[in-house]
């Protein structure tokens, strides 16, 4: 059988990190076996979907490289894929539940529902619905209905029966009938709830693998309850552990800002979010930076993790690093930007993209390279303008001469120095460094030579003897 997975998101905000695993996954695995990843708009809640997320899930997913092959926008046998738009399917599922007397109308209102579910709660009971209208006789439900009392529909749980599912990743999972409460098939206002279309979808569209998060495990039985009793395929179920924080609680907005949108506008690399979210929570056989259809082959279920998953943003940064690394000079310089663009002379700028790549991690680290080399001055925190004044006036003096000699041959530049002041290592390079940097860290000397040029570089350590010489003077402006 062709495998066929999907995603199917409730347009209700932006996508979050947990959402885009669960579609990453689950278009990994569809690409590894040559089969179909769907994408389903589940927008049958009217009062919180907005086409501004549709449209911003569907660009997250493109930039992630997540694409897929059925969906809004692709050709597909199976469509529509908005559930707006499916609307008569549900109902003609609702008239077999409806001949075979499985659904009831439930005239509960939210006011009683939510008393009920508190009296549950305080006697330290599971909430669920105990059966109200269940037993309502016709001519009852004639009269409410004349009122214009307008019910939701629920399905009648059969009492004293187990549903089980092997789960791809938690193994066996059994669930009682009597501890589940009659739920709603079908919304008051005449529209489908979430249990009853996303596995009427699911059976429609010949999905056979749901990966989803944990969640919806409760959900599962429920929805397998559905499709037994209308006959149709149930899918492979495996539901993802869920992503928490450095305080083990669920990944959230306390945590930091986690959408996919947020993360793309700091300057994060997509190819290194989906490095990344291919290893939280699931083992991968390589540490290789791999492309998307790289990774697919090296995603397996067998090794999806039970525990939860935390996230690490050390780990995430890694990643990141490793994908600006490498970019060639063509993708860092589309990447940094048309602010950082502006800022760097045409002639530098191949040499810049080269050498600044290995020492950011964001476009706005590359903004402040940037500053230091191509405007003319550097500013000096307190602790490296006390490196500059223990150098020393003649420090300085010896540099310029130096590349009055060498130019930015910066091998023989160190070696007249070492020769006439008697220094090496870390007390030769370090002044050099942040007399023409402003920092203690970056860029090899060579290339910082190479950037500068010899009369910004005499410039820079002309600045550096007033300070040496004068330790009242302020650090570099």
């Amino acid at each position: 059988m062709k495998v066929r997975t999907r995603f199917s998101p409730s347009p209700t905000g932006m996508i979050h990190l947990g959402n885009a695993r669960a579609a990453l996954f689950s278009a990994l695995y569809a690409k590894k076996h040559n089969g179909t990843f769907i994408l389903r708009i589940e927008d049958t809640d009217a009062l919180r979907s907005e086409l501004k997320y549709i449209d911003s899930l569907q660009d997250d997913l493109h930039w992630l490289n997540v694409d897929w092959q059925e969906g809004p926008g692709v050709h597909g046998d199976f469509g529509p894929y908005w559930q707006s738009q499916r609307q008569d399917i549900y109902a003609s599922y609702y008239k077999i539940l409806e001949d075979k007397k499985l659904i009831y109308p439930c005239f509960c209102t939210d006011q009683e529902l939510m008393l009920a579910r508190k009296l549950q709660l305080s006697r330290g009971e599971a909430p669920r619905y105990q059966g109200t209208c269940r037993l309502l006789l016709e001519a009852e439900i004639e009269k409410r209905l004349q009122e214009g009392k307008k019910p939701a529909w629920r399905f009648s749980i059969p009492l004293h029966q187990t549903i089980e599912f092997n789960d791809i990743v938690k193994g066996l999972q059994q669930f009682r009938s009597d501890d589940m409460g009659d739920f709603i098939v079908r919304r008051a206002d005449g529209t489908s709830p979430f249990l009853f279309c996303n596995a009427i979808d699911d059976a429609m569209m010949q999905v056979t693998h749901v990966l989803r998060g944990e969640d919806h495990l409760t959900n599962t039985p429920r929805q397998i309850m559905i499709l037994n009793t209308l006959e149709l395929p149930i899918p492979q179920y495996g539901h993802l552990s869920l992503i928490v924080g450095d305080d083990g609680a669920p990944l959230s907005k306390r945590h930091g800002s986690f959408s996919v949108n947020d993360i793309r506008e700091q300057g994060y690399l997509a190819i290194a979010i989906i490095n990344y979210l291919t290893r939280l929570g699931h083992i991968c056989d390589t540490q290789d930076l791999l492309p998307f259809n790289e990774l697919a082959n090296h995603f397996h279920l067998d090794k999806l993790s039970r525990s939860p998953a935390r996230f690490d943003v050390v780990q995430l940064l890694y990643w990141q690093k490793l994908a600006v690394q490498s970019l060639d000079v063509q993708g860092v310089w589309r990447w940094l930007g048309e602010h950082i663009q502006n800022q760097v002379p045409e002639a530098s700028q191949t040499l810049f993209a080269e050498i600044i790549k290995m020492n950011i991690e964001f476009p706005r680290d590359a903004a402040l390279w940037a500053k230091i080399f191509f405007h003319e001055n550097v500013t000096l925190s307190e602790v490296e303008s006390t490196i500059i004044r223990e150098a020393g006036e003649q420090f300085f003096v010896e540099a310029e001469l130096a590349v009055d000699k060498y130019g930015l041959d910066l091998t023989a530049i160190l070696a007249e120095m070492k020769q006439t002041l008697g220094l090496q290592g870390k007390k030769l390079f370090m002044p050099l460094r942040v007399a023409l940097t402003g920092r203690m860290h970056g860029p090899e000397l060579a290339h910082v030579a190479a950037l500068l040029g010899a009369k910004k570089m005499k410039h820079r350590f002309s600045q550096a003897f007033k300070l040496a010489s004068n330790p009242q003077e302020p650090g570099i402006e």
